[in-house]
């Protein structure tokens, strides 16, 4: 049971860290010329836009913090999913 419990929080915490790392990588995309257009980053396109449409209005002009703050959110469910874990935890040992 504890085994179960800690490979579901350390699959959910690498799925969390692997989109954000995906949502660098959409980022630097867009320094480079075609990037978008090349079939890497249309598949990046198609995992990352949808969650980054949720955080568009966040912008200065031409300049948008959108990925910024995506990052910033899936930290916090992270920092929350590790916090979960460690209750769990305590509960099952008290």
């Amino acid at each position: 049971m504890l085994t179960l419990i800690l490979w579901i929080f350390n699959a959910l915490n690498w799925l969390v860290s692997a989109y954000i790392l995906l949502i660098v990588v959409y980022a630097l995309l867009s320094w480079l010329p075609g990037g978008y257009q090349s079939r890497f980053g249309q598949i990046v396109g198609r995992l990352v836009e949808p969650f980054l449409r949720y955080f568009e209005f966040i912008s200065l002009g031409p300049i948008g913090f959108g990925p910024v703050v995506a990052i910033v959110v899936l930290s916090l469910v992270q920092y929350g999913l590790q916090a979960l874990q460690i209750m769990i935890l305590n509960l099952l040992f008290t």
